[in-house]
């Protein structure tokens, strides 16, 4: 099985944004993926920033050209 969720290989990292943007999720060169949330959000709104981001991880979304299918679509 080849999880990506299963791995220590998603770095979460709290940042100060514009409050339209809750969420970044980035796939690195090692195979490994960097998810920014947004720490102007509440928590509640954070925890869904995050599970968001994993859909990403999870559907493989990164080689997808519309973004806004992709968002569309979850």
């Amino acid at each position: 099985m080849n999880n990506p969720l299963l791995t220590e290989a998603i770095g979460v990292y709290f940042l100060d944004m514009d409050t339209a943007v809750e969420e970044e999720v980035h796939p690195n060169e090692d195979g490994s993926f960097t998810i920014i949330i947004n720490a102007r959000i509440s928590q509640a709104r954070q925890m869904i920033a995050y599970q968001h981001a994993l859909e990403h991880i999870m559907r493989d979304d990164f080689g997808k050209a519309d973004a806004d299918a992709i968002e569309m679509a979850m």
